[in-house]
């Protein structure tokens, strides 16, 4: 058979980190692969039913060995039990397909199967497997099963479902491109004749394409890829895509980025280019090799995807779980990451930090008084506050309804803290406009300073929020230093 490609490439993110498993999947999309090359190549009846029969044995083989696996860290777990109805119903799929060729063309059904083949199996690893693996992986390192499916849900985050649709578009538009491409190199065995289709194919895209020679000489083009460049048509033909779009310019990442498409005929990822305006801007390119009969490299095609917005999604996605909804400020979660980094800092460079557990005395009066709206105003003005008191390298962030914890970095000695947290004092206890009146409360703070009150974050909150406490019991409005290890 001619020059295969890959309709389904594989790549690195699709592995779980279970080996045996990752192993079975590359070989699934060998076998998809393989049966797509045979379709674009118009193979007889007999080789394509072979090779289906050889794809569907080989997935029931992996499906019982994934459930071994399984079976091994979730059993009688619902998540087992998912995941087999899972396994069932995409054999169901499959053959139900298949039997569409009674009343369908083979070749129609093929390509039918395969859309299905590629969405499914790119979904069931990046969703279905990886989270399942993560928790493998979390149970390995000492969690219990629901530790782990907690720590796995986390990072199995909104942002990454982003990235998963994403992913999953991606792959749809270049499986179907792809064989496309290929059925018309079979078919018509000229360049011409490739770029002419590639042409009509994609002349309606919101997505920017354009097709070079083998030198990387613009050859065709559509109307996005004009727009992108604010320029003509005919300024555009001839020229090298190097020159064109400034992601090419470091030459250690375009050197890279040839070399891959050379060698296994495709590559995709980020690229920032600048706009005609001056502002970059990201895409996703996708640069794809095309070879003739005797292998040989005729011309390439590249797609590039506007993914500035996805990015700026993610962003939020990541900023929406990471802070509070009311105030902003850094969450649980951020706080957590925050005092790790400050740990590992102080630990290098032999210094030590605070961490300052603040309760609000008098808050629940206010919401009794002016309600809730009025409580969240409050809320979020002595967060502004607190903001304005420490500096960029301290964190500050709400862990309850009025509890914060404010972490003080890079000070010489416990003494330094003190101006710091009488400035804190200070600026809650001034009123807080509502409406036409106002409304006062304080704080009570406790500090447990690294290392002396502990290693660890943990005992770090906990040590200071006991400290808290005893500054309330002081008559609030006041900090409480927590006693050193050992006293």
């Amino acid at each position: 058979m001619p020059h295969s490609t890959e309709i389904f490439p594989w790549n690195d993110n699709f592995k779980t980190g279970i080996p045996r498993i990752d192993e079975q999947h590359h070989r699934l999309v060998d076998l998809i692969n393989m049966l797509a090359n045979h379709l674009a190549h118009q193979s007889d009846i007999h080789t394509l039913n072979s090779i289906f029969t050889e794809l569907s044995e080989y997935a029931v083989y992996h499906f019982r060995t994934e459930e071994d696996i399984w079976s091994h860290y979730f059993h009688e777990d619902e998540l087992e039990a998912e995941h087999k109805k899972v396994h069932h119903s995409f054999i169901e799929t499959v053959f139900e397909l298949k039997n569409e060729q009674n009343t369908k063309p083979l070749d129609q059904v093929v390509a039918d199967i395969l859309s299905f083949l590629t969405h499914w199996l790119a979904y069931h690893i990046l969703d279905n497997d990886m989270h399942m693996a993560k928790i493998v992986c979390y149970m390995q390192s000492g969690l219990s099963l629901e530790e782990a499916k907690t720590q796995a849900k986390q990072e199995m985050s909104g942002a990454i479902k982003v990235l998963i649709e994403t992913v999953l578009s991606m792959y749809d538009s270049l499986s179907n491109r792809t064989l496309h491409l290929m059925k018309e190199i079979i078919e018509r065995q000229r360049a011409e004749a490739k770029l002419r289709l590639a042409a009509n194919v994609f002349e309606n895209t919101l997505d920017t394409i354009c097709i070079t020679d083998a030198e990387a000489n613009i050859v065709d083009l559509n109307p996005m890829f004009c727009q992108s460049c604010n320029l003509s048509r005919e300024e555009l033909l001839g020229k090298n895509l190097n020159t064109l779009k400034s992601g090419f310019e470091n030459p250690d990442f375009s050197s890279t980025l040839w070399d891959t498409v050379n060698s296994k005929g495709h590559w995709c990822g980020e690229i920032q280019n600048r706009k005609a305006s001056g502002e970059l801007e990201t895409e996703w390119l996708t640069l794809s090799s095309i070879r003739d009969e005797q292998g040989a490299i005729t011309n390439y095609v590249g797609v590039f995807s506007n993914v500035s917005q996805l990015f700026q999604r993610q962003n939020k996605l990541e900023f929406i779980a990471n802070h509070d909804a009311l105030t902003g400020l850094p969450n649980r979660f951020l706080l957590a990451d925050r005092l790790e980094l400050a740990i590992a800092h102080a630990e290098r460079s032999r210094e030590i930090f605070a961490v300052c557990y603040l309760d609000l005395d008098g808050f629940k009066p206010v919401n009794d008084r002016f309600g809730h709206a009025a409580g969240d105003q409050l809320l979020r003005e002595i967060a502004k506050r607190f903001k304005s008191v420490i500096r960029s390298n301290d964190t500050v962030a709400r862990v309850g309804g009025d509890e914060f914890v404010i972490v003080l970095r890079e000070m010489k000695s416990a003494d330094d803290y003190k101006v710091t947290l009488d400035r804190l004092l200070e600026e809650v206890s001034r009123p807080v406009p509502i409406g036409s009146e106002s409304a006062s409360v304080t704080t009570s703070i406790g500090v447990a300073i690294f290392p002396h009150n502990g290693s660890d974050s943990e005992s770090l909150l906990k040590l200071a929020d006991q400290a808290m406490y005893l500054a309330k019991g002081s008559g609030k409005s006041r900090y409480h230093f927590a006693q050193p290890l050992g006293n």
